[in-house]
């Protein structure tokens, strides 16, 4: 009955071929998801979203011409479903609408209980390379990830393997090959990612944690190509430089992570190198360290190595005799990429998280991002401004 309502509606209204089926796509997923929440003895199935609305502020100033500029955008759009069949085989199947786009972020089926300690996952999903990757947008404690972050795919289409040595030391080695926004790759190429992953939780007594960590990823193409480009930590802000280089035999990325809690007080910070092998060799190099605190008291709450940190849960919610919890915070990013002729960039990020509730955040940040390639010399200061749900 409802999806004979919503053809009606969007025939009514002459909406293009494309734009129906995107919506029929997005009603079918609601109805799905409302349908689907169900337990039983031998199913465990939950659904679930969020919802980001971004505004921003900015002025770009490129030697001395100074520009501003404001613009809003729905930054994600997801609907997820995902689940537990029979005790040892696990899913997720989540999509993305942010844009007026559909594509796959997480789709995955995982197998437990093998012969050998450890799952085995296949499908499309993050690959195991940073911790500020791994860890949900909806936790992160600045509305955008630095700058590491443009150096290689989040997400890619695979079959992993993860394993636990006791409570503390945890091992991810996966094969991927880059697809489409579909997790799609039909054409017979040799575009393979090798990427591992250590973590040690070297303390963790309950008030106090210290996360470590070492990854690599050995990446080939059949194009032989590699590149990216980057922007000052504003979503909607333009980009600033980019990098592109063609006969590569290989690209060996190589990163070192950590994190440290505190009570309130929360620090984070990662490392990344990457070693373009072709004709020559190029080596490029990004990092960041960022610091934060709760003024109400509360604190970062690690989920595991796979899923680094969740849900900050206030000690009072707002509007239940309570403002929430306050969150403080700063970052500095910084990206070299003067061996490939594209300058150096650098960005100092101030942020205030309002956590109304587990559910609900309000984000404002404070972007002063800045590329210097010989002569040329490009500034951006933005504000932004988040508001988030998650359900």
């Amino acid at each position: 009955m409802y999806l004979t309502l919503l053809k009606q509606l969007l025939e009514k209204n002459k909406i293009k071929t494309v734009m129906r089926k995107k919506i029929l796509t997005l009603g079918l997923t609601v109805l799905t998801m409302g349908f689907v929440n169900a337990q039983s003895s031998d199913k465990e199935i939950k659904f679930g979203g969020r919802i980001m609305y971004d505004m921003a502020v900015w002025e770009n100033t490129t030697n001395d011409v100074a520009t501003q500029t404001s613009g809003t955008e729905f930054r994600r759009v997801r609907f997820y479903n995902s689940g537990k069949i029979y005790g040892n085989v696990k899913y997720k199947l989540q999509l993305d609408f942010a844009g007026g786009e559909i594509a796959f972020k997480d789709v995955w089926m995982e197998l437990n209980k093998l012969p050998i300690k450890g799952a085995l996952r296949v499908g499309h999903f993050k690959e195991p390379l940073r911790l500020e990757a791994l860890t949900s947008s909806k936790y992160i404690t600045f509305m955008e990830r630095s700058f590491p972050i443009a150096m290689s795919a989040e997400r890619n289409s695979g079959a992993m393997y993860h394993t636990t040595f006791g409570e503390r030391l945890s091992l991810q080695t996966a094969v991927f090959r880059e697809g489409d926004a579909f997790g799609n790759d039909k054409e017979s190429t040799n575009n393979v990612n090798i990427t591992s992953r250590i973590t040690y939780l070297a303390i963790n007594d309950g008030n106090k944690l210290l996360h470590l960590g070492v990854a690599n990823s050995i990446r080939k193409n059949a194009e032989k190509t590699y590149g990216f480009s980057t922007r000052a930590e504003n979503h909607l802000g333009n980009k600033l430089t980019s990098v592109s280089f063609d006969n590569v035999d290989e690209t060996n990325i190589l990163g070192g992570e950590f994190a440290y809690v505190n009570g309130s007080l929360f620090l984070q910070g990662e490392y990344l190198q990457t070693t373009v092998s072709g004709m020559n060799e190029t080596e490029l190099s990004s990092y960041y360290g960022q610091i934060s605190y709760f003024l109400t008291g509360e604190r970062r709450a690690y989920k595991n190595s796979l899923s680094g940190f969740g849900s900050v849960k206030p000690n009072n919610n707002y509007g239940e005799n309570g403002w929430g919890a306050i969150e403080l915070a700063v970052r500095l990013s910084s990206m070299d990429l003067t061996t490939a002729n594209a300058g150096t960039l650098e960005d100092i990020t101030v942020g205030i998280n309002w956590y109304l509730n587990p559910n609900t955040r309000i984000m404002l940040n404070y972007v002063m991002g800045e590329m210097i390639n010989g002569e040329k010399i490009i500034t951006e200061n933005a504000v932004m401004m988040r508001v988030q749900l998650g359900f």
